[in-house]
């Protein structure tokens, strides 16, 4: 992850690694590892009155600093280390406060998503249009190879998301951000102003022959009732193409609402809290006939593989692509005396067949990592047309 021993250093740079689910109004957060993207990449758990994490280790530690006038969080931290999960997390309140502004669709940035390829260089993998980055003249494809001076080959990802966005010195809109940058054997640096950004984290593009595309970088407010009203639009006998590719997760909410456009109801994931199982169900209502296509890839996390591993195991859609990341812990918040929030694994969630994410993930019903659109659209065509 970090670089650092996991069992005796405290893990500051991993807040903002942890991917947690959101139950209720618990809300979940961006990649520890593959790609990652700058705008969720902090979005972590708000507080909850009913659903809390139960850690006696975690909390009587940060209790017991509290006690000898010593920091809480450092000892949260600490303890978390030692526990050996690495999802659970230790994130102070001005950065609790972040993640669920993030999560709002609102971050501050420059407009960049990125990945780290296997031989550790860290490649753009998307500008945001009308982004700092965007302006600056930034592409996809592009590679990174420094922030403020620092070398990023061999970084975690997480850990280039928070150089971008300047999280240690708590960097706000405005801000100055040097980028190293090369393409092709070109290397070019550029500063950069940090700004306010929206996630836009749903986009809609039509193709022929009656192809909508629906792409969801990250389940934030009001993404899954944009996809129900996006399809409810969609021309009838259209098929869709659902990209998750990328997708690092978000709220479990709103993936339950966009898993509701394509299911009549039932069954989308159960989960446990401490040994205590739960549900999560689809409402009723849906067209369950129209052609559906869910693109997958290493990328797609979290919240994003309990609704494909829905739709694959309801027979509702073809997923096509490569293995999604395997992350299917679910993580929940618990407040310490200074405020800072500890993320604490709690249980883990399955699929409606029963199968385990977590270390796993989801293998496509039809694997490839080339022309992936293409092959969707081929498989469209095969599976008919609902008028």
């Amino acid at each position: 992850m970090s670089g650092r021993d996991p069992f005796c250093q405290p893990r500051r740079i991993r807040r903002g690694a942890a991917l947690t689910l959101v139950f209720a109004s618990v809300l979940v957060a961006g990649a520890a590892t593959g790609s990652f993207d700058e705008s969720v990449g902090k979005s972590a758990a708000a507080g909850s009155d009913t659903l809390t994490a139960e850690d006696d280790t975690v909390t009587e530690a940060a209790a017991r600093a509290m006690a000898d006038g010593k920091s809480p969080m450092e000892a949260a931290e600490r303890a978390v280390s030692r526990s050996g999960d690495r999802w659970s997390a230790v994130y102070s309140q001005g950065e609790y406060q972040e993640f669920e502004e993030a999560l709002d669709g609102q971050y501050t940035g420059v407009g960049l998503s990125a990945r780290r390829e296997r031989d550790g260089r860290i490649e753009v993998t998307r500008v945001q249009p009308g982004s700092p980055a965007a302006v600056a003249g930034i592409r996809t494809g592009d590679r990174l190879r420094s922030v403020d001076g620092k070398g990023v080959d061999g970084r975690p990802v997480t850990e280039v998301v928070a150089l971008l966005r300047g999280d240690a010195d708590e960097a706000q809109a405005g801000t100055r951000v040097r980028l190293g940058l090369q393409r092709g054997a070109h290397r070019w640096d550029r500063e950069l102003r940090r700004a306010r950004l929206s996630t836009d984290s749903v986009s809609v593009r039509r193709l022929p022959d009656r192809v909508v595309v629906i792409r969801i970088a990250a389940f934030t407010k009001g993404s899954g009732d944009l996809v129900r009203r996006t399809v409810a639009e969609a021309p009838k006998g259209a098929g869709i193409v659902l990209d998750l590719r990328g997708n690092s997760g978000g709220l479990v909410t709103e993936a339950v609402t966009a898993a509701s456009a394509f299911l009549d109801g039932g069954l989308v994931a159960t989960y446990d809290v401490n040994g205590d199982q739960r549900a999560l169900h689809a409402d009723p209502g849906a067209d369950t006939t129209r052609p559906l296509v869910a693109l997958v890839d290493g990328g797609t996390m979290s919240a994003a593989e309990l609704l494909t591993g829905a739709l694959q195991d309801r027979g509702r859609a073809v997923v096509v692509g490569t293995r999604t990341f395997g992350k299917g812990s679910v993580q929940m918040p618990s407040r310490l005396p200074d405020g800072s929030v500890a993320e604490l694994t709690v249980g883990h969630y399955r699929t409606p067949s029963g199968r385990g994410v977590d270390g796993h993930g989801i293998t496509p019903d039809l694997v490839t990592d080339r022309e992936v659109l293409k092959r969707a659209e081929t498989v469209l065509s095969g599976l008919g047309d609902p008028s």
